[in-house]
């Protein structure tokens, strides 16, 4: 194993048991807030995902990346529908003609 896969290891598993703890002592009530407000980074991460991507030249490294960039597509997306739903709940709703007060 190498030093530069050992150090890759390393982050992978810090971000991991880092990004559980946090994520699991959110309050369900802020969830759907807080997940909407990091689309725009999600965002952010992707395009850089594009950018790695069409950098190697190796077919592995290819395949993975493109899959990781789908699945964050689908994590982008995913968000705003989710924030899209939670604002329509707050929406006011027009009252129809025969039920006015």
């Amino acid at each position: 194993m190498t030093r530069d896969l050992l150090s890759q290891l390393t982050v992978l598993v810090l971000a991991v048991v880092i990004g559980f703890e946090l994520i699991s002592r959110v309050p369900s009530l802020l969830h759907t807030p807080l997940m909407s407000a990091t689309n725009a980074i999600h965002g952010i991460v992707l395009v850089g995902a594009m950018i790695v991507v069409i950098g190697p030249d190796d077919p592995l490294t290819e395949v993975l990346g493109f899959i990781a960039v789908v699945f964050g597509a689908i994590n982008v997306v995913g968000g705003f529908i989710v924030t899209n739903r939670m604002l329509d709940m707050f929406r006011t709703r027009p009252q129809p003609r025969g039920k006015r007060k």
